[in-house]
C-alpha cells in the first residue's frame, strides 16, 4: 500500500519550473487562456497550497458560521429564536402555509384528472369520426383488403 502511495506521489506534476509544466502552461493558453492563468499560478504557489488548504480548514473549524450550519444540518425543523409569541406565529404561518400547499395539490391533482378525461373524451370522440368515416368509405366498395 505504502509503495503505491509513493508512486503514486511521484507521478504526479510538482508545482515547478519543469518541461512539463511549462508545456502545460503553453497549451493551457493556447487552449483557454483561464486553464494557463491556472497552471501559472499552480508553478508559482503550488507549493503552498497544501499549507493552504490546512489553514482553510482549521479556520472552518473554528469558525461561528460552522456552528450556524452544524446546528440547521441537524434539526429538520426551524430552530427556536427565544421569543415565544414569535415562535407560535410562525408555528401557525407554517402550518397554515403546509394546509394551502396540500389544498394547492389537490386542485391541481383534480385538474389534471380533468385534463385527462378531456383529452380521453376528445379522442374518443376522434376515433368515433374515424371509425364512421372508413364505415362509409368501406361500404361502398366490397373489395377484401390483402
Amino acid at each position: 500500500m505504502d509503495r503505491m502511495m509513493t508512486t503514486t506521489k511521484s507521478c504526479m506534476i510538482k508545482p515547478a519550473w519543469t518541461p512539463v509544466t511549462i508545456g502545460l502552461m503553453v497549451l493551457g493558453f493556447v487552449a483557454f487562456w483561464p486553464l494557463g492563468l491556472a497552471m501559472l499560478a499552480y508553478i508559482l504557489w503550488g507549493d503552498r497550497f497544501e499549507c493552504m488548504a490546512r489553514d482553510a480548514r482549521d479556520q472552518w473549524r473554528g469558525s461561528q458560521l460552522k456552528g450556524a450550519f452544524d446546528q440547521m444540518s441537524n434539526t429538520t425543523a426551524y430552530a427556536r429564536t427565544g421569543n415565544v409569541a414569535f415562535d407560535d406565529y410562525r408555528e401557525r404561518e407554517l402550518k397554515r402555509l403546509e394546509e394551502e400547499r396540500a389544498k394547492l395539490d389537490a386542485m391541481r391533482a383534480d385538474f389534471d384528472d380533468f385534463l385527462r378525461e378531456l383529452r380521453r373524451a376528445r379522442d374518443q370522440e376522434e376515433f368515433d369520426r374515424f371509425m364512421a368515416n372508413r364505415g362509409r368509405s368501406s361500404g361502398g366498395s366490397e373489395a377484401a383488403p390483402s
